[in-house]
């Protein structure tokens, strides 16, 4: 099955000017951001929802999902930043070292969900339209059709690598990581980051030394497709959308169990992990969520359904 193993080293993004680049890593937040626009205009128009709220709820949803991301991955994974490099985790920009354009890199997905779910309790707060649940039973679907697009751009980004494959039939071998631009500019002698990585790519001896990985990535992004797809169908064939809670509660068992099980096969993030009883950090993360998940789809009850 050696055709299927591959050698990943990709262009990453387009120079613009002097260290500004425009990372395709980027670009692939934006669709995730337009097509879930999208996603819940469909959803507003269907339910004869003002479109009016719909602007409001993606710059809540942007904002959420990118400080929530950037902390959790700050809190959870690298705590150093906070005296080594404070501005760093606000800004896209590295300053420990020399001054380096970097874009914003490091987001934590328990972080994203978390701050996702605090901005949306603050957007309900100032548009009462509907409840807190109805904007979360929804918004899921966006974000699981979102999240498809994030991790190809964690793949593009040669980032959230997996574990050595060995002879595993999808083991991708990533160049970008192995061998940081500094090394392989002092490897190659050639100045140019992406030429050196090319150099890298054609020279046997320098490769073989790189030992192919799951690619993780595509392995969750391939999983998103059916998160997605299962949301909708619930919401557009059955009348669980009308079951507060239901779908939203779906969303947090079938995202985080993927994220659970992938996790096996996937580095550590970060310098700080933990490793309790075989499981990792993602993983003692992610069971909080499924258990909220089963709470929502199985014992939650609205007040007014109570009465």
């Amino acid at each position: 099955m050696q055709l299927l193993k591959i050698d990943w080293n990709p262009i990453t993004g387009i120079d613009i000017i002097g260290n500004f680049k425009l990372h395709f890593y980027s670009l692939m937040w934006v669709v995730a951001f337009v097509l879930g626009w999208y996603i819940m205009k469909r959803i507003f128009t269907k339910e004869k929802i003002a479109i009016e709220f719909l602007d409001s709820l993606l710059i809540y949803t942007v904002f959420a999902t990118m400080i929530g991301a950037r902390l959790g991955h700050v809190l959870f994974y690298q705590s150093e930043l906070i005296h080594d490099d404070f501005f760093s985790i606000f800004l896209p920009f590295k300053f420990k070292g020399g001054f380096e354009f970097t874009g914003f890199q490091g987001l934590a997905s328990h972080g994203a969900a978390i701050g996702i779910i605090i901005g949306m309790y603050l957007y309900r707060k100032k548009y009462q339209y509907k409840s807190l649940l109805w904007i979360l039973d929804r918004v899921v679907i966006s974000v699981a059709l979102g999240a498809i697009f994030i991790r190809i751009g964690n793949f593009i980004n040669s980032e959230i690598i997996g574990k050595v494959s060995g002879d595993f039939a999808l083991g991708t071998r990533f160049i970008q990581d192995y061998y940081n631009k500094y090394e392989a500019v002092q490897l190659t002698g050639i100045k140019n980051v992406q030429k050196a990585y090319n150099a890298i790519a054609n020279n046997p001896e320098l490769l073989e030394a790189i030992p192919y990985r799951h690619p993780t990535q595509l392995y969750e992004s391939f999983c998103y497709i059916f998160v997605f797809l299962i949301l909708w169908f619930f919401y557009s064939k059955t009348k669980k959308s009308e079951q507060s809670g239901f779908l939203f509660g779906l969303f947090l068992i079938l995202l985080w169990t993927i994220r659970f099980f992938v996790e096996f096969v996937k580095e550590p993030q970060g310098d700080e992990y933990i490793n309790w009883f075989g499981l990792n950090t993602g993983q003692w993360l992610s069971i909080p969520f499924i258990l909220l998940g089963l709470y929502f789809m199985f014992i939650y009850k609205p007040i007014n359904a109570k009465k």
